[in-house]
């Protein structure tokens, strides 16, 4: 029973914070290094995390993704936007699997105190991120191709545990003339590609480390939290982002990061 609360926990930790600009990789470290859990749930269990939030993004988003799938190579002027957007998708998501191949192991392996600046660094780019919020220049299918690839740029930056993703795709649409929601939107469409590929290359890393997991009910609890706590957050931040700023996230993140750092130099 306490390892399927354990893997409840997390499931619900990295479905809040996949999609909050809060890190959900930060909060996992977090969570794993202080109570000793990284050994009975390490990168097996985070790949199926990794799946069932992948999962929330394909239920919410399954009619964007479909109108996407099927436009991207179609030769229909009336499907050009939603081609667009597909190919947008494509575009920023190279520079952020580059990244990650090149220094996820540096970045995934980071001490708990540079997590904590990074979650400086995820509150600074929120304030920022207020500070360039206003209204659309044009939707998220407007983005040029450079535009793309600095917001994929932002993404791989966010490979760091501490630094959200979700926080940093968005400050970067907001920069580039998307208002909050279109924002948030790109942000979560561009999600499903990155997660994707990062678990995949947990289950390489996995494998070839010969590590386990928790059982199968640990594993199948855990995976249903993150689904069901993904789609919530999903929803929740679009509806919230239509009226509101990301200054409580901001401030959040603030505290954590500052506790963290204090917490890291009293015990060193």
């Amino acid at each position: 029973m306490r390892e399927i609360l354990i893997a409840i926990l997390l499931g619900v930790i990295q479905g809040l914070g996949e999609f909050l600009p809060i890190s959900s990789s930060g909060h996992l470290r977090l969570f794993q290094d202080a109570f000793g859990w990284t050994d009975q749930f390490g990168l097996v269990f985070d790949t199926w995390l990794h799946v069932a939030t992948l999962g929330a993004v394909v239920v919410y988003f399954r009619e964007d993704l479909a109108n996407m799938a099927t436009a991207a190579f179609s030769r229909n002027p009336e499907r050009a936007r939603d081609k667009r957007l597909a190919w947008l998708v494509v575009v920023a998501t190279i520079p952020t699997g580059m990244i990650g191949l090149l220094g996820g192991d540096f970045f995934e392996n980071a001490s708990l105190l540079f997590i904590g600046f990074a979650f400086l660094g995820t509150s600074a780019l929120l304030m920022g991120a207020d500070l360039l919020s206003r209204k659309s220049l044009y939707p998220a299918e407007g983005l040029g191709w450079g535009k793309a690839l600095l917001v994929g740029i932002a993404q791989g930056i966010a490979i760091m545990p501490g630094i959200s993703r979700s926080g940093a795709t968005m400050a970067a649409g907001l920069a580039l003339g998307l208002n909050r929601e279109q924002a948030a939107r790109f942000s979560f469409l561009l999600s499903g590609p990155i997660i994707l590929l990062a678990a995949g290359k947990q289950s390489v890393d996995a494998m070839l480390g010969g590590e386990t997991g928790p059982g199968v009910a640990a594993t199948l609890f855990g995976c249903t939290a993150a689904a069901i706590t993904g789609y919530l957050a999903i929803a929740g931040l679009m509806a919230y982002l239509r009226k509101h700023s990301f200054k409580p996230f901001a401030i959040y993140t603030a505290l954590l990061g500052t506790g963290v750092i204090v917490w890291q130099l009293m015990a060193s």
